[in-house]
């Protein structure tokens, strides 16, 4: 009889779970997949957790007698191993699950100067691997948001994405009512459904790994994460956004840069004007069309610094497939450079305040002159903590020596910093960096992962050219940084000068508009001095080119 009751049990359950399913298909399909997504995600946080648990060995420091160098070796390379088998595990479970989980990989691929080598390069393929959603799901997403089906808008649609994103995919198409082309960007259709409990999962998994391993503080990239996403997922942001940033910068017909024109836009659908080009590291497209990579180099940093330092309204993801380049002839432009750069993907920006600017631009021209008094000052002000020389090297990209030695924007020697390097010296190194990004505030967790991309933009660009140009391109890059840090600067303190006279006598006037003289003269004087050595640093590079075709 017992049997028999649990058998009916068994039955009764069997068939109440089966009705549910039938009249509740999309709850259960939507419970059953979360719960292998969560199950995915747990899987391989156990995994990973383990193998650093069990197998990641401790560095002795360098100064420990007792280990010798083909030990050190030895353990070098055991501690490499798990870091490549741990980050190909997770990247599995990152294309598996897609969606948000991809933009966590594409995220963790651009901190190759906050994390270990064998991670950022095992996730870096993440920015091009993605899943396009199938045509079908396309237009029930346009016809959800719009009320008209594919056909009903555009004359011609191109079923194959001429782009595949995280997020989104891109088609090129052609509106029915205007005749004019455009490129319209759809959102995946489960996108948004499994973005919270996949945010939330992504923000479990890096608690438990903190509870294991304590030194691991990396909480703050899916706090980004959970504030960043929901933006990214209106592109009715994205269409503001592009239309302030061509806003911003109508009055600067000298920079190459444009912006596709937003036409419009739904929560999941958005549709510009389509802009041709290609991506700006494609170094085969440049020379076809014979584009200097040094003029796109240093006008997407000049790009970037009007937001940093002077809009305070700065794109957040500038990895190579949200910059383009648009060959055009010269002579018909106002800038005068036989290329546009197209920026693309507005949905993820940062206002940043002016005190912000003041003192990030601040703490760039205290890290250019090497004034260690000053970097710990601004430091402290913009990192919250008193470990400056990780900060200066994790802002800058280089090694402490270089900056203290004051050759930033002088030596044309290459001092690069990397985790991998500075953890065979300093085993604790990775905690200390967590240890500053724990700290800092968020806006500027996002403006160092900018500089990140840009950085890789750049060593892209360069990938083919002279070594002496490679280290000139960086000392321009760094250059261009001085440039707005004096505008920031002067414009901050003449703001300081002009609110700091109270009252309107003759003397007082005359000490405002002295001050104000000597702060205008003061730029200028080390403005023409960068411009000056930029100048010759342009002529060097012809001369190494040319001395390098006649060689060949």
């Amino acid at each position: 009889l017992r049997r028999w009751r649990r058998t009916a049990a068994i039955a009764s359950a069997s068939l109440g779970l089966g009705g549910y399913v039938v009249y509740n298909h999309d709850t259960a399909y939507l419970v059953a997949a979360s719960m292998y997504r969560c199950s995915v995600a747990a899987r391989v946080t156990w995994q990973v957790t383990w193998d650093y648990y069990r197998n990641f060995p401790n560095l002795p420091a360098d100064d420990d007698d007792k280990c010798s160098a083909e030990e050190r070796l030895h353990i070098l390379a055991a501690r490499s191993a798990v870091h490549l088998r741990s980050a190909e595990r997770v990247r599995t479970a990152l294309m598996k699950n897609g969606g948000v989980y991809i933009k966590l990989g594409q995220h963790i691929g651009a901190m190759q100067y906050v994390l270990p080598a064998e991670w950022c390069a095992t996730m870096q393929p993440l920015q091009d691997q993605n899943t396009a959603s199938s045509l079908d799901d396309v237009d029930r997403v346009i016809f959800s948001d719009f009320g008209q089906h594919i056909g009903d808008m555009f004359s011609a649609f191109d079923a194959t994405p001429i782009g595949v994103a995280s997020l989104a995919q891109v088609h090129r198409a052609v509106l029915r009512e205007t005749g004019e082309e455009v490129a319209v960007k759809v959102q995946h259709p489960m996108v948004r459904t499994y973005s919270d409990i996949d945010i939330a999962t992504v923000s479990v998994m890096f608690e438990f790994i903190h509870s294991v391993f304590p030194d691991f503080k990396f909480m703050w990239l899916s706090a980004e994460m959970k504030s960043s996403l929901p933006l990214e997922l209106d592109f009715r942001n994205d269409k503001s956004n592009a239309e302030r940033v061509e806003w911003n910068f109508a009055s600067h017909a000298d920079i190459p840069l444009a912006v596709p024109k937003m036409v419009r836009a739904s929560e999941r659908v958005l549709i510009m004007e389509y802009v041709s080009g290609r991506r700006c590291d494609d170094l085969a497209y440049l020379r076809q069309h014979a584009i200097d990579p040094a003029q796109v180099s240093r006008e997407i940093g000049r790009v970037f610094a009007e937001m940093t330092y002077v809009h305070g309204f700065l794109h957040c993801d500038p990895h190579p497939g949200n910059l383009f380049v648009r060959p055009r002839n010269a002579r018909q432009t106002t800038h005068g450079y036989n290329f546009d750069l197209v920026l693309l993907d507005h949905g993820l920006y940062r206002h940043l305040s002016p005190r912000f600017r003041y003192e990030y631009a601040e703490m760039w021209h205290a890290l250019m002159k090497g004034d260690t008094e000053k970097i710990k000052h601004w430091s402290r002000q913009l990192s919250g903590t008193d470990l400056y020389v990780l900060f200066s090297t994790i802002l800058t990209g280089q090694n402490w020596a270089a900056i203290e030695a004051k050759s930033l924007s002088t030596s044309t020697a290459p001092a690069h910093f990397s985790v991998g390097s500075m953890m065979k010296q300093q085993p604790d190194i990775l905690r200390q960096i967590t240890n500053v990004l724990s700290s800092v505030p968020p806006v500027l967790l996002l403006v160092l992962k900018t500089n990140d991309l840009l950085r890789m933009v750049d060593q892209k660009l360069f990938a083919d050219q002279p070594p002496a140009v490679q280290q000139h391109a960086q000392l321009k890059t760094w250059m261009c940084i001085s440039h707005y840090c004096l505008v920031a600067i002067r414009s901050a303190r003449a703001q300081d000068i002009h609110h700091s006279v109270s009252r309107a006598g003759f003397l007082q006037t005359a000490s405002r508009f002295g001050r104000l003289a000597l702060n205008w003269v003061s730029f200028v004087f080390h403005d023409a001095a960068l411009s000056l050595y930029s100048a010759l640093l342009t002529i060097e590079d012809a001369l190494i080119r040319w001395r390098a075709r006649l060689s060949n």
